[in-house]
């Protein structure tokens, strides 16, 4: 197909390939009633110089899906599934769907089963995957934010560090003000009132020329997007370092982005009504975005290694 119509498409869902509309869950099952699932997102980006298929940092995005059965207590999918494995699967599917265009490879683990209360251990897992066009979850120039009202979940409530579907529920509410009050995203605060993430994607800043970011005891998710902006400003040469960060800095940042599989990178130009530098995307921002998209091009060599190629 010459563009990926998510209806028509060909998915994982539970041992195999399945037309889209057939992979299905049951009304009385465990990821309906309780969110008991924990989803990664992988961008694949076509590259038409070369007519191929790049899947960005497959292996990383597996070992984070792995980490976060692991903190679920869903015991049996890292024994089910090695990252070999997996990663055929996904190119398979890939290459089913006949993909030319930009994607997000959406994989969830999920608990398979009907009506078993709040249990975890012990109980069955499956693995779905699907396809989707990536589309622009944000205009590209910039948004504007507000720190949103809603706390962030703690990691000894519902952990962060686990991308667990259920979890949302936390970021919806902040998504769902923010759009009400005529902001594009919102910003939310720990129980110290330190800056965490936005709804879907890690939170970056920029002051003097340093680029700052929440540490991982901050309850953030460890993003891959964020290690590969981490890493992406280690070879620039550009000063990094992780640490809390209190919401009046955002203020007086020069520049803020946002990282995400989703939300690539994306310059914030306000938050609650103040203008971040000058309201447009900063110097420092560019560099990194224009890194990162040469990165998941294929156009970087020292980071190929990143690159799965269908």
């Amino acid at each position: 197909m010459s563009a990926l119509d998510i209806s028509q498409s060909i998915a994982y869902f539970r041992d195999g390939f399945v037309p889209f509309s057939d992979a299905k869950l049951s009304i009385a099952s465990s990821p309906v009633l309780y969110g008991l699932s924990v989803y990664t997102v992988i961008g694949g980006f076509w590259n038409q110089k070369y007519k191929k298929l790049n899947i960005f940092r497959l292996k990383d995005h597996y070992q984070r899906l792995i980490n976060s059965t692991k903190i679920m207590d869903f015991h049996s999918f890292a024994a089910d599934w090695n990252y070999e494995d997996f990663e055929s699967t996904i190119l398979e599917l890939l290459g089913l769907n006949k993909i030319r265009e930009n994607v997000l490879i959406r994989a969830t683990v999920f608990v398979d089963e009907i009506s078993p209360g709040t249990k975890i251990h012990g109980l069955a897992n499956s693995l779905s995957v699907y396809v989707y066009p990536m589309g622009e979850l944000f205009a590209r120039d910039g948004i504007n934010v507000c720190v949103s009202s809603w706390q962030r979940t703690g990691d000894n409530a519902i952990p962060s560090r686990a991308k667990i579907n259920g979890s949302y529920i936390n970021a919806s509410l902040m998504k769902n003000e923010a759009l009400q009050n005529g902001y594009e995203d919102a910003i939310a605060l720990d129980s110290h009132g330190h800056v965490t993430e936005s709804t879907v994607s890690n939170v970056f800043m920029v002051r003097d020329g340093q680029i700052i970011t929440p540490d991982t005891s901050t309850d953030v998710l460890e993003g891959v997007t964020r290690d590969t902006v981490i890493q992406t400003a280690k070879y620039l040469g550009l000063p990094l370092i992780e640490r809390s960060i209190d919401r009046s800095e955002l203020y007086i940042a020069d520049e803020i982005f946002l990282s995400g599989s989703t939300a690539r990178i994306t310059p914030v130009l306000s938050v609650d009504k103040r203008l971040i530098g000058n309201g447009i995307q900063g110097p420092v921002t560019v560099k990194i975005n224009k890194a990162y998209e040469d990165i998941q091009a294929g156009n970087n060599k020292a980071f190929k290694a990143w690159l799965s190629s269908v």
